[in-house]
């Protein structure tokens, strides 16, 4: 298959020294559903910026569909559909006249025959004449999705599609990105922060962290790299007696840290770890208040390439958007 999204080394600072982009690099074939998976910050949302024209990198080069981001700005424009974090409805216009201006913007011809399709494909029929404005959050979602792709394009964008939806409104949407890449063969690049999202729709994914990318497969070839069980230990209070160091002298733990409250340690075989460890914490007086076992999750992944948490990495986000 060919790429129908190549981005290599892009760069991008922006004022007050913030490195958005640090050199990112990453592909998606076509007819698939790509995600780029990293929290908040760690400058997803920037890397769509430009790929679909709307920013302009410091450094580095992209194409899409063939056309180059730079060079060929209005070549990328007619060949993509963009979903951004907002709504991008007129909301005080109907679902049909917003549909309707999305097909003049692009020259369409037999208008009205696409519209009424898309109402249909999107559940929006009985609701195709209501002003936006009073739509639900799914329901704008939905016609967000459908304007994008009123023009037919090769590739869709979705940057974070789901964030603030609840979790009904966000499983009929993961059904709706699956149809597109099932159904239709069209490409789909995904941004999300949330993990469950990237495992359940992405063929191929691109872990971003700080602006880089730390590590890239199909989330089963990322997760299979971590052999053996992912070892979690809650503590009663944030760990002040070495609790790490009298893990790690455990024959057979490895990959062993401690994120204040919260101890993670790979084992191969981690029921059986469980007590050794318990019993090591126990002899440092260090209180558990509860340890669970599972099989290698995207959060594992992310803490091995990374050097931290999922959860660490959104945290250090939010700190630095408020001290900004």
């Amino acid at each position: 298959m060919e790429d129908a999204i190549e981005v290599n080394e892009l760069v991008k600072t922006y004022p007050g020294d913030v490195r958005a982009l640090d050199g990112l690099s990453f592909s998606a074939e076509e007819g698939t559903v790509f995600g780029l998976l990293g929290p908040n910050g760690a400058g997803k949302s920037t890397a769509v910026r430009i790929v679909t024209t709307l920013a302009r990198p410091d450094s580095g080069a992209a194409r899409v569909a063939g056309h180059d981001v730079l060079a060929d700005p209005a070549g990328v424009r007619s060949a993509i559909g963009v979903v951004g974090q907002r709504a991008g409805a007129d909301r005080e216009a109907t679902a049909r006249e917003n549909l309707r201006l999305s097909g003049r913007l692009h020259g369409m011809r037999g208008l009205e025959s696409r519209i009424d399709e898309l109402l249909a494909r999107f559940g929006l029929e009985d609701a195709a004449d209501r002003i936006v404005r009073g739509f639900s959050g799914g329901m704008e979602r939905r016609l967000d999705i459908a304007l994008a792709l009123t023009h037919r394009p090769r590739v869709l964008f979705l940057d974070e599609p789901t964030t603030g939806l609840d979790p009904e409104v966000r499983a009929d949407m993961w059904q709706e990105i699956e149809r597109l890449g099932r159904d239709e063969g069209m490409t789909v690049l995904l941004t999300t922060h949330y993990l469950e999202e990237a495992d359940r729709l992405a063929a191929q994914l691109a872990i971003v962290d700080r602006g880089r990318v730390v590590a890239s497969g199909s989330p089963d070839e990322l997760k299979r790299e971590l052999s053996g069980d992912a070892v979690q230990v809650e503590l009663e209070r944030p760990n002040l007696n070495g609790a790490g160091a009298a893990v790690e002298r455990i024959d057979g733990i490895r990959e062993v840290s401690v994120d204040g409250r919260t101890l993670r340690a790979r084992a191969a075989d981690g029921a059986r770890a469980v007590p050794a460890v318990l019993a090591a914490l126990e002899v440092h007086d260090v209180e558990v208040a509860s340890v669970t076992v599972a099989r290698p999750s995207l959060d594992d992944v992310y803490l091995r390439y990374a050097g931290r948490s999922f959860g660490a990495a959104e945290a250090s986000a939010e700190r630095t958007e408020v001290t900004r």
